[in-house]
């Protein structure tokens, strides 16, 4: 059974890369868009546990290829990038947790922490 998703993976990896990639960074950015304008954390948590599947999808897809012996540049990026993108949403998930909320007295407490630093970004405040 292993072998024919094995061999499924290698025949058709620019196809699932090119799936695999873009879902999880952007589950990923996701995640952290929803921590920086303080969603709870049930939504950050989907987020972070898409980008969770994606991330071992993609891992999986890597191991096919080194199960053959092929170790070329791409088999260190993605899971590289897997990591990386897994750590993040780990701290998203962590903040959202943890409910931390910077505490600046000029900033309305309905307005989230993100669309005020962005405000005072462009000069809007």
């Amino acid at each position: 059974m292993m072998e024919l998703l094995f061999e499924f993976s290698r025949s058709h990896c620019i196809a699932i890369c090119a799936f695999l990639i873009p879902a999880n960074l952007f589950s990923t950015l996701q995640a952290m868009i929803f921590t920086g304008i303080g969603r709870p954390i049930a939504q950050v948590g989907i987020m972070s546990g898409a980008a969770l599947g994606y991330a071992t999808l993609m891992m999986i897809h890597v191991i096919s290829w080194w199960a053959i012996g092929v170790v070329m540049l791409p088999t260190y990026i993605l899971p590289a990038l897997a990591g990386v993108c897994l750590a993040i949403n780990l701290v998203c998930l962590m903040i959202s947790a943890t409910h931390f909320r910077p505490e600046i007295p000029w900033i309305d407490r309905r307005e989230s922490f993100a669309v005020a630093w962005f405000l005072r970004r462009v000069g809007m405040i």
